[in-house]
């Protein structure tokens, strides 16, 4: 079985629903094996709240949250729950649900998590002052990348879209390619030919990232339409997220069939540095995700309930991981581009006359009018 991770989001007003579908057989119409996890939700499963705020506040989403991870039926109609581990308070909402991870791992999680937060307000800024040409945050969505990461083994492959760094980061992808790739310098693994944020590591078997939306098109369809086993998640509850993926990656191996998992969670940040979101959002609804609903602070809250975290350590990690950020950062700035060559090398075994011609061409270019042209920011 290739297991793999393919991720999609569609939007409405800074809604993100992340669909990781782990792909095996699909099953045939009207066939769905129910061995092992049970499906469906039944209603007195449904947790019963007292106040709004305890209620999943996700745009659009009419539903509540649940303790008990089982995916749905392909004919379910009816609002779809959302499973959850532990609420906004890092409080665990059903005992027989925790994962009992232990603290050198969810301190891995909250290191990986924190750790892209701040790359990404270094890059966004980087774009700002006009150092780079483009960057997309991952703000509000960490949690769907560790948990999911977390729960697949290293060799899966993961075909992730353009907002899935900590997946990378949480299998040890390296800060300096991360910088690498943004920057396009000599060192990025793509030789400057891809736009910034489109990661790839074939060593750590993640699928280089794709801009084309339509490439997503399967994964981003609701799996009861497709007659797929489906399960809704809280995406802001990190072990929420890795729970599912575990079992969903169990039973594809097992029984040979895909499992649909949407992530309910928000994209704190604009869509891209391209993009103002404060023309279809207000204000004060990103900072209720940011301030009230966050998968960092929630897991934060888990941590210092169990005295595995304190606000010294928060300081002393914060400044220790900025100052790692700021070292690849200005190295990266330091380097040279890669050469132009590279334009026209890595497709073809031998290089075909087209793009010979195209070469030469260059070449020629360059030679009369290369006085206009940067090229001593390029490797010879």
């Amino acid at each position: 079985m290739a297991a793999a991770t393919a991720a999609a989001r569609s939007t409405r007003g800074g809604l993100r629903s992340l669909r990781c579908l782990l792909l095996g057989r699909p099953p045939h119409p009207g066939r769905i094996p129910t061995r092992g996890l049970r499906a469906g939700v039944s209603l007195h499963q449904q947790e019963e709240f007292t106040s709004l705020e305890e209620k999943p506040q996700f745009p659009g989403a009419s539903a509540e949250f649940v303790d008990r991870l089982e995916f749905i039926q392909p004919n379910v109609i009816s609002g779809i729950p959302i499973y959850r581990v532990m609420d906004r308070q890092g409080q665990i909402t059903n005992p027989s649900e925790d994962p009992q991870l232990p603290k050198e791992q969810v301190l891995k999680f909250y290191k990986s998590m924190t750790l892209l937060n701040t790359m990404d307000r270094i890059l966004y800024e980087s774009q700002r002052q006009g150092r780079i040409s483009f960057y997309m945050t991952n703000y509000g969505e960490e949690g769907t990348h560790i948990g999911s990461a977390a729960a697949l083994d290293d060799t899966d492959l993961v075909f992730g879209q353009y907002r899935e760094a900590g997946v990378l980061m949480h299998r040890g992808y390296p800060l300096d390619l991360f910088m690498a790739q943004c920057y396009g310098n000599a060192s990025d693994p793509g030789k400057g030919r891809q736009m910034p944020v489109h990661y790839g590591c074939k060593d750590l078997h993640f699928v280089t990232i794709s801009s084309p939306l339509a490439t997503q098109i399967p994964q981003a369809a609701r799996g009861p339409g497709y007659g797929i086993q489906s399960i809704r998640v809280d995406g802001n509850d990190v072990f929420a997220v890795y729970n599912a993926t575990k079992e969903a990656r169990r039973r594809a191996a097992a029984e040979n069939q895909p499992f649909l998992i949407e992530a309910m969670t928000y994209r704190i940040g604009h869509h891209s540095t391209s993009d103002d979101s404060s023309a279809y959002r207000s204000v004060d609804e990103v900072n209720y995700w940011d301030k009230q609903d966050h998968p960092i602070s929630r897991l934060r809250h888990y941590m210092v309930g169990r005295g595995w975290w304190d606000e010294d350590q928060e300081k002393t990690w914060r400044k220790k991981s900025r100052k790692k950020v700021m070292e690849a950062f200005e190295e990266a700035e330091r380097k040279l581009k890669p050469s132009p060559q590279f334009l026209f090398s890595d497709v073809y075994c031998e290089m075909p006359w087209h793009l010979q011609k195209q070469q030469e061409s260059l070449e020629r270019h360059l030679k009369q009018y290369g006085e206009h042209y940067p090229l001593a920011h390029y490797e010879k």
